[in-house]
């Protein structure tokens, strides 16, 4: 009878240890690199899901400070306190065109009316959104809206506070477009000189249309959830889950994705899941919320935001390495085969470099010196786990790359490259805490460019980018590397001057400032000038804090304006009557003209 010896024995033993060794690690491979590259893909879910919360933010006080500029218009209170809505008149035909520039430049605005405190709540203005087109709503269709909570609670509030109405279904009769869409309405009350509240004005936006233009550079595969404080869902994937209030079926958000609980039950600020951990709830993809305060400080309104993509985006990189780790483990169990056969027929010599090699290889503290160079099987093998491991470092540092370029997005103005108001404000916090512990002054230079809303009418937005870019160059051309320029939005710019240079010559880098805008700028093989009016502000004597010099600068910008022979103008030079106003943060009357005088006085801009 045959029996097997030392050698078959050592041979089959050490053959079935190099064939389990190499699939278990193959295996912990495979599953590491994906749990790796779910929970990557996750944060830069999270990430985005951020930077959408926070565009969503912005725009809402964008929206609410131009309902703040029509209500703080002279004309608006006139019309508001005087105006029975009987017939036509010089002054609300003229406040009835700023309200339809506003509509025309605002596609996602679906109305925007003036509402007088008398006559129970009579419409004055209204004009609504029509398809693509902005209708002025005429006389016999004005209608009386004093019995509406947007009307009757904003009446209440103080003049230059803003009410925010939740997210419902438009159903108010004759409402053109607006009616039957998800809308959100901000509203702020029309005060007098002697601050009495006479009128509101109200603007209704287009949720879905802002949520559009919001995720307008989001892959195409995203998907956004958007909830209530109660959960009820008002953006979703699937149109019939939404506003179920409005259909007489509640479809709630923590229903559906019960991880979600904590942030209506606790206060939690974010959560994700995905479909590895969450099979059943997240399915096939890979989802991220976010709660986020929504309305007034005042009561516990929020909304939860979310974001989902599929999950098998995220594993396109784990399928691919899952196929060489197949193909590596199968080669090294091949070699181990080979290998237990000559190991076995050898000395001790062999048996304890094969114990070696199949308890150390693949340790982590030799993942980091794999003898790629030799040129026997464990070289194979070296080589193949170098190779793996590069691609898994690959994938990383895509997902690195792509999470820096998100933060950089929002920190930076995608169109010239500069700092924007968030990267301002931050940087212009620092200096003050570094001016104030070394006693050395600093200012802040507000540049508002004269005759941009012209260029933008006459040539195009096209034409109105490129001049913004070359504005921008001009501006870093002219400051040193201490120095910082940013862009605020639109045609707004402002200055950080640091140090000494901040005293006595801020007001000449004003001046170079005003030159060097004053010079003709070649646009598309046209030839235009721009102008700018700057306002200065000095750190301490205007103001001990970011948001105070900010608003000191920008004050001092509309003195400037409003004096068309002034290229700039300090804070400290204006009268105290104007300083004591701004201090207070009553917007400067300059800045309520605004719109009437650029566009009775504005020069050529070619």
């Amino acid at each position: 009878m045959w029996r097997p010896g030392l050698t078959f024995k050592l041979s089959v033993l050490l053959a079935c240890i190099g064939v389990l060794t190499s699939g278990a690690t193959g295996y912990y491979a495979y599953r590491a690199n994906r749990t790796l590259l779910v929970r990557e893909a996750g944060r830069s879910l999270m990430t985005s899901t951020e930077l959408l919360a926070r565009r969503s933010s912005v725009a809402i006080d964008d929206i609410a400070a131009d309902a703040q500029v029509l209500a703080s218009l002279p004309s608006s209170a006139t019309v508001a306190q005087a105006d029975d809505g009987s017939g036509k008149n010089a002054a609300r035909e003229r406040l009835a065109q700023v309200f339809f520039s506003f509509m025309t430049h605002h596609r996602e605005y679906l109305q925007i009316r003036l509402i007088a405190r008398e006559h129970h709540g009579l419409e004055l203005i209204r004009f609504d959104r029509d398809a693509s087109h902005a209708v002025r709503v005429e006389q016999s269709g004005l209608q009386e809206k004093g019995q509406l909570a947007y009307v009757f609670d904003t009446l209440a509030l103080a003049r230059g506070h803003i009410y925010v109405s939740p997210i419902t279904i438009n159903h108010e009769q004759g409402a053109h477009s607006a009616q039957g869409r998800p809308t959100l309405r901000l509203a702020t009350p029309v005060a007098d000189n002697r601050g009495t509240v006479v009128g509101v004005v109200v603007i209704d936006v287009d949720l879905a249309r802002l949520l559009e233009r919001l995720q307008v550079d989001l892959p195409g595969n995203y998907e956004v959830f958007l909830a209530n404080e109660w959960g009820d869902f008002l953006v979703h994937p699937d149109v019939s889950q939404t506003f179920g209030f409005d259909k007489g079926r509640r479809i709630f958000m923590q229903e559906n994705f019960p991880t979600t609980r904590p942030l209506f039950e606790d206060g939690r600020s974010a959560v994700m899941l995905n479909g590895l951990t969450q099979p059943d709830e997240a399915s096939s993809r890979i989802l991220a919320f976010i709660r986020r305060p929504f309305g007034s400080s005042e009561g516990n309104r929020f909304v939860v935001l979310g974001l989902s993509r599929p999950l098998s985006d995220a594993l396109n990189g784990a399928s691919m390495l899952g196929g060489s780790i197949v193909r590596i483990v199968l080669i090294s169990s091949l070699l181990a085969i080979i290998l237990a056969a000559m190991f076995a027929r050898a000395l001790v010599q062999p048996l304890q470099t094969l114990a070696h090699a199949a308890t150390h290889f693949f340790a982590d503290h030799t993942m980091e010196a794999l003898p790629v160079r030799r040129t026997d099987e464990i070289g194979v093998l070296a080589r193949c786990f170098d190779r793996m491991r590069r691609e898994i470092r690959s994938q990383i540092d895509g997902l690195h790359s792509r999470q820096l370029e998100l933060v950089h997005l929002a920190r930076h103005d995608a169109l010239t490259g500069l700092p924007n108001r968030m990267l301002f404000m931050e940087r212009l916090e620092e200096a003050i805490r570094d001016a104030a512990s070394s006693g050395e002054p600093l200012a802040v230079l507000f540049v508002d460019l004269d005759r941009f809303k012209q260029i933008n009418d006459q040539f195009g937005h096209s034409a109105g980018d490129d001049v913004l870019v070359e504005v921008a160059r001009r501006l870093q051309e002219l400051l040193t590397g201490a120095d910082m320029v940013a862009r605020l939005g639109g045609d707004e710019f402002v200055v950080l001057i640091n140090g000494p240079r901040s005293a006595g010559p801020a007001p000449g880098i004003a001046s170079r400032i005003k030159q060097t805008l004053d010079e003709v700028l070649l646009v598309n093989k046209r030839r235009m000038t721009v102008g700018a009016s700057i306002g200065i502000s000095q750190y301490p004597v205007d103001g001990d804090s970011a948001g105070a010099l900010l608003l000191n600068a920008d004050a001092a910008m509309y003195a400037a304006k409003s004096d068309g022979n002034c290229s700039y103008q300090r804070y400290r030079d204006l009268p105290d009557s104007q300083r004591n106003r701004t201090a207070k943060g009553v917007v400067p009357q300059a800045q309520a003209d605004d719109l009437a005088a650029a566009q009775d006085d504005a020069d050529t801009v070619f």
